[in-house]
Parts: structure tokens; sequence; C-alpha cells
């Protein structure tokens, strides 16, 4: 007990050691050109800020637009599919009893046919919402990385400022 007790009272007085020999550097009094680059700085920053949403809202809204734009193809051309087989039907229902075999074959062919059509078109407009994701999200990490050069730049041209 009495080691446990030494290692934690040790430890206690190398942490608030190493914590006193890590106080900050004082701070240099603000000269008149820190202060008017920190506003630069910050006026920067907010307008890079503001770029950034601005981008984010576009590509955002670019986006929905094209899923939009896919989901009304996709629905158009499962209208149409239907339109194709409901059509065949209707011929299977005027055709003789001799041809009614005949008839069902070449609906169930049409509808077919009208169906891989339809999936083909789905899968077109589904991959250019994908295509249209991965190019607001390039935008977006774009804009994003533009932000960070300008806060960078900014604390760059403070440093500056102060070492002068």
């Amino acid at each position: 007990m009495n080691k446990l007790l030494a290692a934690l009272i040790s430890g206690l007085f190398a942490v608030s050691a190493f914590a006193a020999s890590h106080t900050a550097a004082p701070m240099a009094p603000a000269t008149p050109a820190v202060v008017k680059a920190e506003a630069k700085a910050e006026k920067a920053d907010a307008k890079a800020v503001a770029s950034e949403a601005k981008v984010d809202a576009k590509a955002d809204a670019s986006v929905t637009k094209a899923a939009t734009k896919a989901h009304m193809k996709k629905a158009k051309a499962k209208a149409k599919a239907a339109k194709a087989k409901a059509e065949e039907k209707a011929d299977v229902a005027e055709a003789s009893a001799g041809d009614k075999m005949k008839a069902e074959a070449k609906a169930d062919k049409v509808g077919a046919k009208a169906d891989a059509k339809a999936d083909k078109v789905a899968i077109k407009a589904d991959a250019k919402v994908q295509k249209e994701k991965v190019d607001a999200n390039a935008d977006k990490m774009k804009a994003k990385a533009e932000t960070t050069a300008v806060k960078a730049e900014g604390e760059a041209k403070v440093k500056a400022a102060a070492a002068k």
C-alpha cells in the first residue's frame, strides 16, 4: 500500500512540474500592424466561409435537381412500359381463340422488352445522379481547401506582422 501511495504522490509531483514548465509564452502587446493584419485576416476568413457555403448550397441544389430529373425519367419510362403492356393485353383480349396463344406470346415479349428499356433508362438516370453527387462533393472539397488556405494565409500574415 505504501508503494502505491508513494507512486501516486510522485506521479502528482511529476505532473505538476511538467505543467509548470510548459506555461504559455507572454504575449507581446498588439501593435497597430498586428491589429490591422488580424482584421484583414478575419475579413478574408469570413469571405472565404461565405463563399464555401455558397458553393455547398449550389452543389446540393444541383444534386437535388439531378435526383428529381432522374426520378421523373424513371417514372416516365415505367409509365411507357405499362402502357405498352396494357396495349398488348388488349390485343390478347381481342384475339380469337386460335390466335390467343400467339398473342399472349407476343404480349410477353413486348412486356419484357418494355421492362428492359425502362430498366436501362433507370440505370442511366441513377448513373447521372451518382456522377452529379461526385462532382458536387469535389466542388465542396475544393471550396473547403480554398477556405483553409485563406485561413492559413491570414494566420501567416498576422505572425509576420507580429514579428516586425
